[in-house]
């Protein structure tokens, strides 16, 4: 590197440029309004739409009207109170799963990263054997021996996403447990626990924040195919799959009730792969690295404008 362009490194240093410019990312920005107003939806829909989701009290199968602007379904039940009340669960579900990977993921793959040896060869050929059988299926099972409701779908979906947190968790705790400065952490005393909370795990945050938004999308998806299939939500409690599940046996008549809760399952997919797409810019550290490298050799470069 030339001396100019080590001094334009110094005058325009990474982390500066990070925020602003990798903000400038349209696809992230639109996932973050996307996400928010979903989020706001389930948040304060109730309080603005004050219809019970789940009283038959209109006519059934009525179109899109300034009364119910969703329509209404077979029961005479307004289809927009039961997507406002549809997106409460997808949330819900999608947090807690979420959650649950996060704590086994963490679990699991600090314990094969960091110790290795016996126990990581153990542990990986479980995460293995779980990678072998399909999701879907394993949810069934899950689901299958216990109940169809909404908690033990929830903690099916969280199983069935942490293997991949075990892999990615793993891998970050293998790059960084022999860098030098884990090395000084140990040599000054620190315990096990305290070398990994203190200095692996946050460094293997930035992914674990995009893997999250990421897959919340894929635990939605694996709600509504639950619910669309009755080992979800059970009726009468609204959820996106369970409406579609009712709307495909009224397909010949009508549309609406199949249109709406799919689309809100298409948008809020949408919205967090685009959330988590915008977040791997910003967390990542070698856009940082680059877009720091990019203008120290502007720096460097002739004006083609001449002198100012």
């Amino acid at each position: 590197m030339t001396a100019a362009a080590a001094q334009g490194r110094k005058l325009l240093p990474t982390r500066r440029l990070s925020l602003p410019a990798r903000w400038r990312n349209p696809i992230g920005i639109a996932g973050a309004i996307i996400v928010a107003l979903v989020a706001l939806t389930a948040a304060f829909g109730p309080i603005l739409w004050r219809t019970n989701p789940n009283a038959p009290v209109y006519k059934a199968l009525l179109g899109p009207s300034w009364a119910h602007p969703m329509g209404t379904d077979n029961l005479g039940r307004d289809d927009l109170a039961r997507v406002i009340h549809g997106a409460q669960v997808s949330l819900w579900v999608g947090a807690v799963a979420i959650a649950i990977a996060l704590v086994l993921g963490t679990l699991i793959g600090f314990a094969a990263g960091y110790y290795g040896s016996y126990v990581d060869l153990v542990l990986m050929r479980l995460i293995d054997l779980m990678f072998a059988i399909p999701p879907l299926i394993l949810a069934f099972l899950i689901v299958g021996l216990t109940s169809p409701t909404r908690l033990h779908e929830t903690v099916a979906i969280g199983i069935i996403i942490t293997p991949a947190f075990v892999r990615v968790i793993r891998a970050g705790v293998l790059e960084v447990k022999g860098s030098p400065f884990i090395e000084s952490a140990r040599a000054l005393g620190a315990g096990d626990l305290r070398v990994m909370g203190r200095h692996v795990f946050p460094n293997i945050l930035a992914p674990l924040t995009v893997m999250s938004s990421v897959y919340f999308s894929q635990a939605i998806l694996v709600e509504a195919t639950l619910s669309f299939l009755g080992l979800g939500v059970q009726p009468p409690q609204a959820s996106w799959g369970g409406m579609l599940e009712i709307a495909r046996g009224l397909i010949s008549q009508t549309v609406w009730p199949a249109i709406f809760p799919g689309l809100a399952i298409m948008i809020t997919v949408l919205g967090f792969n685009f959330l988590g797409d915008g977040l791997r810019d910003v967390l990542d550290p070698r856009v940082a690295t680059d877009l720091g490298a990019v203008a120290a050799q502007r720096s460097t470069l002739p004006s083609i404008a001449g002198p100012q």
